[in-house]
C-alpha cells in the first residue's frame, strides 16, 4: 500500500482494525458467500474481487485445517474455532454469466464506488468467458496461471492446475479486442511472476497490471517449506503456533525493496527497447520471438498463436474496411448505475443517517428493481461500521415482486417488510436487521403450501433475521453463519456449509439437508417422517427436541413469526 499498490485481503476476511488505516487491503476478495464478508468489509475496499477459481486449484476455494481455526480465524470468519474451513466453490450461487452479472450489480449497489474485478483461470476457452465478464460489468480481469498459490490447497487440486498465464492472457487480450471489449476492462494476471523481464512481457501480451503472491512470500522469509497445511512452517509464516511465529523476522521494507528491484528492471528493459513506459509497450507482440531452444522436442512447439497481433475492424463491421491497428485503449470503467428504488430509498432515509431519528416508508417495488436496500447498507456501514443503526430505525414496507437480491447485504437497524414475493438470493450476505416476506392477507391460507422467493436465500450471512410466510427454493441458507430464520418449507441443499445462526423449518425439506453444517441449528417439523432420508449426515446429527431450552427458544421464533408475518401455519 505505502508503494502505491493494492494488497488483497484473500478470502479469509479481514480484521476490522485494519479498516482505514496503512494495512488496509485495496482488493477484499468475495464471492457472496466466501468467510467474513460484512457491509464494513465491502466498504473499506477500492476493489472488490469475485474469485471464480484460482489457476492452483480450478474450481475449489482455499482449504484450512482445523487444528489451525484460532479463536481470532474464527472470529474474522464468522464459525467455529478447531473447524476445518474450506470455501464453497462458486457454483452454489453462480451458474451462468447471468448470475455473475448480478454478483457484480450487487457489489456496485452496496458501493459504487468500488471496482469490481473477476478472478479467472488460465485455460482454453477464457477468453470466451472473459468476454461474458466485460458485457456483465467488470471493471478488471484477472487471468490466474497455474503456479503459484499460498499452499492453501489440497493435494488433488495441485494435482489439477490451469495453464501458464501466459497463454490465458494472449487469448483474453486478442478475444476482448476482437470484439472491440478491451477499452472497457484492466487486464490482470498473476501464477509466479517473479522479475521484471516477466512483467513486461506479460505487458507485450496484453496485461495492463500484475500480480505477485509466492515471490512476495519469499521476500518476508518464505523458504518455500510447502508445509502451509501442517502448521510448522520452520519460519513462521503460514503457521498459528506462537513459537515458530516468534522466528518471523519479515518486514514492509523487505518486499518494498524486492519490489524497487522489479520496477527498476521494468525501466531498464523499456529503455533497451526504446519505450518510456510500460502502457506503450501493452500488446505489442511485434516485441516479442520465439527463442530456438536446441531440444528437438520442445522446438517443435509453435508460438505464433500465442504472439498472433490482433486488430479491432472498423464499427460498420464490413470485412473490406481498413483494419485499425490495437493501440492501448483509454479505460472507460463499465457504468452500473445505483437503481432508481435504491437512490430512493437512500434519500428517504437521510434523516436516520444524519440524526438517527425513525424513519417509516411505504413503496411499490417491482421485480426490475434488484439489490433493494444494499446502497443504505453501504451508507450505513461507512457511516457505523458492522454495529449499524438501532434496532427499527428504518422500517420499510414494500408491495409487489422483488427482483433477486431483496435485502442484500442488509444492516443492522433497517427491517424490510415485502408483502408479495420474491427473486433469489433474498438476504444475501445480510449482517443484521429483519426481512419479513409475506403474502397479502388474503391469500393467506394456502401460503404454506406455495414457493413465495426463489433459490440461494441468505447466502453467506452473518447476521440479523428473516420470517417467510410460504417456502423458499434450493440452498437456503447456505454459509448461513448467523442469521435466524422461520421458514415453511425449502427446496433441495437447505443449510449447507452452515457455520452459525438459527433455521426453523415449518414444513418440507428437499434431499442433501445440512450437507457440511459445522455450526448452528435447525429445527425442522417432519410431519411426514422423511428428514432421516433427506438429511446428510457426515456432519450433524438428527435428534428430537428434549431440553426446555431449545423448546423455549422455538416457540419464541415461531411466536415472532406469527406476529410478523400473520401465518396460518405458525398459528397451528
Amino acid at each position: 500500500n505505502r508503494l502505491g499498490a493494492m494488497s488483497n485481503s484473500g478470502e479469509g476476511g479481514s480484521a476490522q482494525e485494519r479498516f482505514g488505516t496503512e494495512k488496509n487491503d485495496r482488493i477484499k476478495q468475495v464471492a457472496s458467500g466466501r468467510f467474513g464478508v460484512s457491509p464494513a468489509y465491502l466498504m473499506s475496499s477500492d476493489e472488490l474481487q469475485i474469485k471464480m477459481a484460482q489457476g492452483a486449484k480450478p474450481g475449489e476455494g482455499g482449504q484450512l485445517p482445523g487444528s489451525k481455526v484460532t479463536a481470532e480465524i474464527a472470529a474474522i470468519r464468522h464459525t467455529t474455532a478447531g473447524t476445518t474451513l474450506i470455501s464453497p466453490p462458486p457454483h452454489h450461487d453462480i451458474y451462468s454469466i447471468e448470475d455473475l452479472a448480478q454478483l457484480i450489480y450487487d457489489l456496485k449497489q452496496i458501493s459504487p464506488a468500488a471496482k469490481v474485478s473477476v478472478k479467472l483461470v488460465a485455460e482454453a476457452g477464457v477468453g470466451t468467458v472473459a468476454a461474458g465478464v466485460v458485457k456483465g460489468g467488470a471493471d478488471v480481469v484477472h487471468i490466474a496461471g497455474h503456479a503459484g498459490g499460498t499452499g492453501a490447497a489440497a493435494w488433488s487440486s495441485i494435482k489439477n492446475v490451469g495453464l501458464p498465464w501466459e497463454v490465458g492472457l494472449a487469448e483474453t487480450h486478442q478475444t476482448l479486442v476482437l470484439n472491440d471489449l478491451r477499452g472497457r476492462v484492466k487486464l490482470r494476471t498473476d501464477g509466479g511472476l517473479q522479475t521484471g523481464r516477466d512483467v513486461v512481457i506479460a505487458a507485450i501480451l496484453g496485461a495492463d497490471e500484475f500480480s505477485f503472491g509466492t515471490v512476495a512470500l519469499v521476500a518476508e522469509g518464505c523458504l518455500l517449506a510447502r508445509a502451509c497445511h501442517s502448521n510448522t512452517c520452520p519460519v513462521g509464516v503460514a503457521t498459528q503456533d506462537p513459537k515458530l511465529r516468534a522466528k518471523f523476522a519479515g518486514t514492509p521494507e523487505h518486499v518494498m525493496a524486492y519490489l524497487h528491484y522489479v520496477a527498476q528492471e521494468v525501466r531498464e528493459i523499456l529503455a533497451e527497447l526504446g519505450f518510456r513506459c510500460l502502457d506503450e509497450v501493452i500488446g505489442r507482440t511485434e516485441l516479442l520471438r520465439q527463442i530456438p531452444t536446441g531440444n528437438a522436442m520442445a522446438d517443435t512447439l509453435d508460438l505464433s498463436p500465442l504472439l498472433a497481433k490482433v486488430d479491432r475492424r472498423p464499427e460498420t463491421g464490413d470485412r473490406d474496411d481498413e483494419i485499425q491497428p490495437f493501440s492501448p485503449p483509454t479505460f472507460q470503467p463499465s457504468l452500473v448505475a445505483v437503481g432508481e428504488l435504491n437512490r430512493l430509498l437512500l434519500s428517504q432515509a437521510q434523516p436516520a443517517l444524519e440524526t438517527g431519528e425513525p424513519v417509516l416508508l411505504n413503496l411499490p417495488i417491482e421485480s426490475t428493481e434488484r439489490a433493494v436496500g444494499a446502497t443504505l447498507a453501504g451508507a450505513i456501514a461507512q457511516r457505523c461500521g458492522d454495529r449499524g443503526l438501532p434496532e427499527g430505525t428504518v422500517q420499510v414496507t414494500f408491495l409487489g415482486s422483488a427482483g433477486q437480491s431483496f435485502g442484500a447485504f442488509n444492516a443492522p437497524g433497517v427491517h424490510l417488510t415485502l408483502i408479495g414475493e420474491a427473486n433469489d438470493y433474498v438476504g444475501k450476505g445480510m449482517a443484521g436487521g429483519q426481512i419479513v416476506v409475506r403474502p397479502s392477507l388474503k391469500s393467506q391460507v394456502a401460503a404454506a403450501d406455495h414457493v413465495i422467493m426463489g433459490n440461494t436465500v441468505l447466502y453467506g450471512a452473518i447476521g440479523g433475521s428473516i420470517y417467510v410466510a410460504g417456502q423458499s427454493g434450493e440452498r437456503f441458507a447456505v454459509r448461513n453463519s448467523g442469521a435466524v430464520a422461520v421458514v415453511e418449507g425449502v427446496g433441495d441443499h437447505g443449510c449447507e456449509y452452515m457455520t452459525g445462526g438459527v433455521v426453523v423449518v415449518l414444513g418440507r425439506t428437499g434431499y442433501n439437508f445440512g450437507a457440511g453444517m459445522s455450526g448452528g441449528l435447525a429445527f425442522v417439523l417432519d410431519e411426514g417422517h422423511h428428514l432421516g432420508q433427506r438429511l446428510n449426515p457426515d456432519m450433524v446429527q438428527l435428534v428430537r427436541i428434549t431440553n426446555d431450552q431449545d423448546a423455549a427458544l422455538l416457540k419464541l421464533l415461531i411466536t415472532r413469526h406469527v406476529r410478523l408475518t400473520g401465518s396460518v401455519r405458525g398459528q397451528a
